[in-house]
């Protein structure tokens, strides 16, 4: 990490590959995938197993999201998902961003599930 992140964002996130989430959701235990788009943005494509929850409702909801595991953020392009990760951060949250977020998860080729979760 550079002189300016860390005078610029002192609550550094860390910024993964889709390649490095895609290794990690192969491995156990798997980081909590969280999703902070719209619904409409999640049910036109999500990754497998990831929780929606509105970046505009995360700090309601941030209570029932469990401490103990590792967190990887996710939204359309690393912009919003970046914004959750620092608020997570910042309440003792071990969390990372998906760099580009799903536009780069897409253009990694990885799979995505359409719908809601079930």
């Amino acid at each position: 990490m550079n002189f300016f992140t860390q005078l610029f964002n002192p609550q550094y996130i860390t910024q993964l590959e889709a390649s490095q989430v895609s290794a990690m959701l192969a491995k156990k235990p798997k980081p909590y995938l969280l999703d902070v788009r719209t619904p409409d943005e999640y049910k036109q494509g999500h990754i497998n197993g990831a929780e929606l929850i509105p970046i505009d409702e995360l700090s309601t909801k941030m209570g029932r999201l469990p401490k103990g595991r590792e967190f990887v953020c996710v939204c359309a392009s690393g912009s919003r998902s970046s914004m959750a990760a620092r608020q997570l951060g910042t309440q003792g949250y071990k969390v990372s961003n998906l760099k580009g977020g799903m536009s780069y998860w897409v253009r990694a080729g990885l799979p995505v599930k359409m719908g809601m979760a079930k």
